[in-house]
């Protein structure tokens, strides 16, 4: 059968596709209590739920998961002697940074430049939509010819673990043939792209204390020890004059074998400003892609507006190191935290708290699955090869996958291309990704369901 019903049938569930994701989206389903209620999260898992019940999974459960967030479980059975593929999302997102350097509201989908913005819109919550339209799009031509498992987690972008303790725990649970990782994406806009490569994490805060309480700047500055000025001392230790990332004992020569990434392209999807220099040697997916990167994401420290001439007593900062594949995030743990105390100047009193971690992961790009996939994204993407990247995020479960299900095929796919600016202000889907990509899976499961008939 060709690709047009499917795509045809994709297109005409696309302004339900829109509504829907503007309801998931209005969920402020930050997996950090400190930062938006817990009834967001709740809320949204209760949405996925209901919308797997809507389209027949059986068996849906909202599974409470050690780190006390939910992940959404259905189950799809298929034809009978049919291979069982599990679908996977994630519909936390993280929190909305500025909201006064938003164009729209953060978590209100609105349409703008033939884009639809919001928080979540592409990491991960239109994954879960992708999933469903594949699926309501098979249902519309001939039926979903294999069994399928969707599994949506709540806490994915805070690395505290959640699923991966609850699966290994229930290892039955999530067993596949193949697993479809929703929560990557194309390389850029229109080009059909598959993540081979993810670099794991691992995420630590550090605090430095140094005096009893603050001090006036001028009756003890000079000789006080300023906890603040230790900290920047202690974070300039990460990176060289060059802006590499320098732990001790953590390598950082391995070279990208594949899909390059020109300068000039990254220079405009980061929006670089002009003369501003790029960080690190090697080339850009050398960078991204193979080694390891540190990044300073938060400091705990007195703004400009309110600020006292004091001696600061005390500083916090939260660390997050990228990990590639070849590298033990456990291990770049350890190394980044004897980093810390070894570079803590002046004597300060310093402690390190672990707050998450997950391991690099590097794919099979051989298989069968990946065949199938490739004639897929073929038939989506017309006069376009299916290319292999690097991504230098991290998705702590697909290690956890891989180590359970060993023989179990994993790709990953997504809607995360550079336009999406995922992780930033504005973040924002292409509808026209969403529809393809859709097709694309929908067209993948078909063929995988044919590839093990044979």
């Amino acid at each position: 059968m060709t690709a047009r019903p499917i795509s045809e049938t994709v297109a005409s569930l696309m302004p339900r596709a829109r509504a829907e994701l503007a309801e998931l989206v209005a969920f402020q389903s930050v997996a950090d209590p400190a930062v938006f209620p817990k009834s967001e999260c709740e809320a949204a898992a209760n949405w996925v739920a209901d919308a797997l019940r809507t389209e027949g999974f059986t068996d849906v459960a909202l599974l409470d998961t050690p780190d006390g967030t939910q992940s959404v479980y259905g189950f799809l059975p298929g034809p009978a002697g049919a291979p069982t593929v599990l679908l996977y999302a994630h519909y936390d997102v993280q929190p909305p940074l500025d909201e006064s350097a938003w164009l729209s509201p953060p978590f209100e989908l609105t349409e703008r430049d033939g884009r639809w913005f919001g928080r979540g819109a592409a990491d991960c919550k239109g994954g879960f939509i992708m999933h469903l339209l594949a699926l309501r799009a098979l249902k519309a031509n001939g039926g979903v010819p294999v069994s399928v498992k969707v599994i949506a987690e709540g806490s994915e972008e805070q690395g505290t673990g959640g699923l991966e303790r609850y699966a290994e725990a229930h290892p039955e649970l999530l067993a596949a043939d193949t697993i479809v990782i929703g929560d990557a994406g194309n390389f850029r806009a229109g080009l059909p792209t598959v993540t081979a490569t993810l670099r794991g994490m691992t995420m630590l805060r550090v605090k430095l204390d140094t005096l009893e309480g603050n001090l006036h700047s001028g009756q003890f500055g000079g000789a006080a020890p300023d906890a603040l000025a230790a900290m920047i001392q202690l974070l300039a230790s990460l990176r060289d004059e060059n802006g590499t990332t320098t732990v001790d004992g953590l390598t950082d020569d391995a070279d990208w074998q594949g899909l390059q990434y020109p300068e000039a392209d990254f220079r405009r999807d980061a929006k670089v400003l002009d003369g501003v220099e790029l960080i690190g040697t090697g080339t850009v997916a050398d960078r991204i892609w193979a080694r390891p990167a540190v990044t300073v994401i938060g400091i705990d420290c007195p703004p400009c507006v309110g600020a006292t001439p004091s001696v600061q007593a005390s500083a916090r900062a939260q660390i997050s190191l990228r990990v590639p594949p070849g590298h033990d995030a456990a291990e770049a743990t350890k190394l980044l935290t004897a980093h810390l105390e070894a570079h803590t100047p002046w004597g300060a009193r310093v402690a390190v708290e672990q707050v998450g971690q997950g391991q690099p992961f590097q794919a099979d790009t051989s298989s069968p699955a990946y065949t199938a996939m490739a004639d897929a994204m073929r038939d989506a993407y017309p006069g376009q090869e299916m290319q292999s990247a690097g991504m230098g995020g991290s998705i702590p479960l697909c290690n956890t996958l891989a180590s359970l299900y060993p023989e179990a095929e994993i790709l990953l796919i997504g809607l995360s291309e550079p336009e999406a600016q995922i992780h930033a202000v504005n973040e924002s889907v292409s509808p026209e990704e969403l529809e393809r990509l859709s097709v694309a899976e929908a067209l993948f499961l078909r063929n995988y369901a044919e590839s093990k008939k044979v």
